[in-house]
């Protein structure tokens, strides 16, 4: 039997930034991942972190009000006010820690700026922040002790007497299940961006934190705040950071238009994503893109910029379509890359569910809004990760451990071997490949009453489907058939959440923007949905909502 005081689900940059408070704090600390920590999805994040720094001339409420702002005011002022003014501490620490951020002629960190903001307050390691911030975090975390259950996938969350005491988990090497018990649950599980496609998430971000914290009753909030990130590469979808449109990078229409200048004419390409995203789209629409894309022009930078700060997406563009950013544009279009939404959390990680802490992209403290601005991920995950970590060691204080009973464990493995021993008829495959397309149909960049029942209609098909995917390997080690099918459940829930709370959104707001209205409506939607799992309703959504906290920021019309 394993047992711990904290276990953390996921080993991005949330979830070790946590391990590395809690260990620091003398707790058997363990993070139990299905990939190898530094492969997790955080080693992808390209641009940078923001934070205001005074000795910028910069301070906290500009980046607070500009956060605020790029969220169209759904984001909880008293959440950015706390992320906004621990942000400096946070990077000046992971700069102590050992992140080699890139620093300016004058010796100093550097910067540079980021979208929906006119300051530069966006720290950066060349085009490779995140995978630099995890492998120091990684790291830190090992040199003070870490347990690692790598190439281990969770099933289930272990509930007793309402409180969060562990989890059900399958080691991936060996096809055995084990139940792992621990004071408290922190869920850095990451995003759920291969519920669409295309997509610039990793093959393994398929929302598993979120289903799990859903089944076991906490709120998913704000899921329809899908963002569509304005710049990833034509017939693949891999991200091409903001970073090149921070460092001075053109969006050009069929006609060599900078088209930004219209839609945008004081930030240009760095207005909000939303807002760089719908332009792209609009003009696409109305027949002045390229085979469906818009370009992204360097050219004018110069080789030895590019190379020198831009130098991945230079390797990005060269390999996939043989594109040299110092001799010509690069097709770029709208992707799904982030959601906004997710478990529903407070200041301090804190779930309704006693003992279940979530962090990062899985987790809504309510920081994004309807609108994430570039590089305020990455701040996110350090900030609120390190703020769970501390909670959670106040909570343990009082608990015990949970029972070491087998009845979860056995209630898992019964629903496996079920599983395993269905007869073929579905493949998970097909079921998620359809999913996937129908839900970027629906709940596009534009989208409307028609579109969103279309998303739902195909949720209801998928989940009619479900209970005839089968598993064609029967083996144990390595039953990559049988992870692939428990996400596509995950990825169904997820699917089902988002879609009813679109659906429940009767206005246009940041990243939900509906053709058929058009308007944002404070009178009545100055407030987040709440999705809730609830067996009893149809699709086995309830959906509520709950007030925005506004403290100094009154809501206003939102203009770039």
């Amino acid at each position: 039997m394993y047992k711990h005081d904290v276990l953390i689900i996921g080993a991005g940059l949330a979830g070790l930034r946590a391990a590395v408070e809690a260990t620091r704090l003398g707790l058997d600390v363990a993070v139990i991942s299905k990939v190898h920590p530094v492969r997790s999805h955080s080693n992808a994040a390209q641009g940078g972190i923001n934070a205001p720094l005074t000795d910028r001339g910069d301070d906290w409420e500009g980046h607070a009000l500009d956060t605020i702002k790029g969220s169209d005011y759904l984001a909880d002022q008293d959440a950015v006010e706390i992320m906004s003014s621990e942000a400096g501490d946070a990077v000046i620490e992971l700069e102590r820690m050992g992140v080699i951020f890139s620093r300016g002629e004058d010796g100093r960190l550097g910067t540079r700026r980021f979208g929906g903001q006119l300051v530069a307050r966006t720290f950066f390691v060349g085009a490779i922040t995140g995978s630099a911030i995890l492998h120091v975090l990684y790291e830190q975390a090992l040199k003070h002790g870490l347990n690692v259950y790598e190439e281990w996938f969770v099933t289930d969350l272990i509930i007793e007497d309402g409180r969060c005491v562990g989890v059900v988990a399958l080691d991936i090497k060996t096809g055995t299940l084990h139940s792992i018990w621990a004071k408290t649950v922190i869920m850095a599980a990451g995003g759920a961006g291969r519920v669409f496609e295309p997509s610039t998430n990793a093959i393994i971000c398929t929302g598993d934190g979120l289903a799990l914290a859903w089944r076991a009753g906490v709120p998913m909030m704000d899921m329809e705040m899908v963002q569509y990130h304005p710049t990833t590469l034509a017939r693949t979808g891999i991200l091409l950071s903001e970073a090149a449109r921070g460092e001075g990078a053109h969006l050009l229409n069929s006609e060599g238009d900078r088209f930004m200048l219209k839609y945008a004419p004081q930030y240009e390409e760095l207005a909000s994503r939303d807002v760089v995203s719908r332009s792209e789209q609009t003009e696409i629409n109305e027949g002045r893109g390229i085979d469906g894309n818009v370009l992204l022009d360097l050219r004018h930078l110069g080789r030895e910029f590019i190379e020198d700060r831009l130098g991945y997406l230079q390797e990005v563009a060269v390999e996939f379509l043989g594109i040299d950013l110092a001799e010509q544009p690069v097709p770029v279009r709208p992707g799904v890359h982030y959601i906004m939404g997710g478990i529903k959390t407070d200041v301090d990680g804190a779930t309704v569910v006693p003992g279940l802490y979530a962090a990062g992209e899985c987790a809504n403290v309510s920081v994004h809004g309807a609108n994430r601005l570039g590089a305020n991920s990455l701040l996110d995950t350090v900030v609120f990760g390190r703020r769970s970590a501390v909670h959670a060691a106040e909570y343990i204080k009082s608990v015990d451990a949970g029972s070491g009973s087998d009845e979860h464990l056995n209630a898992t493995k019964a629903r496996i071997q079920s599983l395993m021993d269905r007869e073929p008829n579905e493949n998970w495959a097909a079921v998620r490949n359809y999913m996937a397309n129908e839900m970027t149909k629906g709940i596009g960049v534009f989208r409307d009453q028609a579109s969103m029942e279309g998303a739902k209609a195909a949720i209801r098909n998928v989940n009619e489907r479900m209970p005839n995917i089968a598993i064609q390997n029967k083996g144990k080690v390595f039953n990559t058939d049988l992870i692939f099918s428990l996400e596509m459940e995950f990825m169904a829930d997820v699917g089902n959440a988002i879609v009813h709370s679109a659906l429940t959104r009767k206005e246009s707001r940041g990243a939900h923007f509906r053709t058929d209205i058009t308007e944002r409506d404070d009178e009545n939607w100055l407030k987040h949905t709440l999705a809730y799992h609830d067996p009893d309703n149809e699709d086995g959504v309830r959906v509520e909502t709950s007030p925005v906290t506004i403290t100094k920021w009154e809501p206003v019309k939102r203009v770039y």
